[in-house]
């Protein structure tokens, strides 16, 4: 009984492998991949991009500004830290989007202990930054 069980671990193992290699996988084209919403590139930033979200996405990157990913993860950004929570399914996080922008200007707020900055009581960032911080991070 356990050679035929072995017997089907490596046929499996064979398939799956035989399934990965391009000649021997099927013809069709794979399904475009969606677009996963993350963190603008430099080159992006460094173009001087117009739209709002993008905007707040070079904000929350920029080591001079937001420097959100210093503490939060957020797909696409390099090095991201992990002090703060991950910057991910923000909707559904905060349905109200003022709620969100209050925390962003001052999370003390919501919680007197937290390591956040207000970024908006301490005038890290203007009232327009955060604005687009705040669309940038709703796509998240």
């Amino acid at each position: 009984m356990r050679t035929v069980v072995k017997f089907f671990l490596h046929l499996t193992t064979l398939a799956v492998f035989f399934a990965s290699v391009p000649a021997f996988a099927d013809d069709a084209a794979p399904a475009p991949a969606a677009a996963v919403p993350g963190a603008p590139s430099d080159d992006a930033c460094k173009a001087n991009p117009q739209d709002p979200v993008t905007q707040g996405g070079c904000l929350v990157i920029s080591q001079q500004k937001g420097n959100c990913v210093a503490c939060h993860e957020v797909q696409g950004a390099n090095l991201p830290g992990n002090v703060g929570p991950p910057l991910s399914s923000m909707k559904q996080r905060f349905p109200d989007k003022a709620k969100l922008r209050a925390q962003i200007w001052d999370p003390s707020v919501n919680n007197p202990r937290t390591a956040m900055p207000p970024f908006g009581k301490n005038h890290i960032l203007t009232e327009d930054e955060i604005d687009k911080v705040v669309e940038f991070i709703y796509t998240l």
